[in-house]
């Protein structure tokens, strides 16, 4: 530590054997770099074009990930095929999201994208009349929901079971969208993220994905809501511990959590090769509704 003479003030000679201490320098840089590289919270763009960009800030390279709703494999288009682990699986492999055959706490991501809409009929909505084929909904084999109460049912139940196979500090990417059901708004994805925060998920982002192209419009006599054109990229992670869960005030959800300090994707451990965790054809619940959308774009 360095001491100098005090230097005179206002012109007085300064007091004998007065110090001034230098302040000690840190060590302490700036780091990082400057960009504007980043990843927007919106784009204007395809799924297979925004998903990659989920995963680089949530899901570290080498993590095993359990895509249940697989399909053709349209979100990973632009991934490289060694980057991750993937079960890949479908409804039409025989697995059901919500009897997923892994262990428990044995994933390290689950992404979910199930037919988000129900077919009210005629020409709307075409591309998503597969949940009504898949789920058979005014069936015999699921009568007690019906429309867009089946919808969220299938997220729910996806959910809780993605929560069962979901390392602590999981991540869970749902794919949604919001829907006119009856001519009442349904907000989808408000929906399920007050639901997931009742489970023990934390949000952790929303991606918006607005579409290229305008969407289909049937014979329509005048227009009540606005035309959906976007969806949603919904991040959620698995909290370590949960002190507390959000309370319904005057039916609204106060979304109050108060977890474990999160980790990065940087930080986050990869998953570990030769997990026990089974290998299955194509995962759960139902063809993807982004095959689908992806056509008709």
């Amino acid at each position: 530590m360095e001491l100098a003479q005090a230097r005179p003030r206002n012109g007085k000679a300064a007091v004998s054997g007065a110090v001034i201490v230098k302040p000690k320098k840190t060590s302490r840089v700036a780091r990082g770099v400057a960009t504007n590289e980043l990843i927007f919270s919106a784009y204007q763009a395809t799924n297979d074009e925004v998903f990659p960009h989920v995963l680089k800030l949530y899901v570290p390279e080498g993590s095993l990930v359990a895509d249940v709703t697989y399909g053709k494999g349209v979100f990973w288009k632009q991934v490289p095929e060694t980057a991750y682990d993937i079960r890949a699986s479908d409804l039409r492999s025989g697995v059901d999201c919500s009897k997923l055959p892994y262990g428990d706490t044995t994933i390290d991501c689950v992404v979910f994208d199930p037919p988000y809409m129900h077919t009210p009929g005629g020409t709307a909505h075409q591309n998503h009349q597969n949940f009504e084929h898949y789920y058979n909904n005014n069936g015999t084999q699921n009568t007690s929901k019906k429309y867009h109460e089946a919808v969220l049912d299938l997220y729910f139940k996806g959910a809780k079971e993605a929560f069962r196979v979901l390392k602590p500090e999981g991540i869970y990417i749902v794919k949604c969208q919001d829907e006119v059901c009856s001519n009442q708004q349904r907000l989808t994805h408000v929906e399920i993220i007050n639901e997931l925060t009742q489970l023990g998920f934390v949000v952790e982002d929303l991606y918006v994905v607005l579409r290229k192209n305008k969407p289909g419009v049937s014979r329509i006599l005048r227009q009540v809501h606005a035309r959906k054109n976007h969806s949603y990229f919904l991040v959620f992670r698995k909290a370590k511990s949960v002190r507390y869960l959000p309370q319904r005030r005057n039916g609204q959800m106060a979304l109050r959590l108060a977890e474990g300090k999160r980790h990065s994707a940087s930080n986050r451990q990869p998953a570990r090769r030769g997990s026990k965790c089974a290998s299955v054809g194509r995962c759960a619940s139902g063809k993807s509704a982004t095959d689908q959308e992806d056509k008709s774009q």
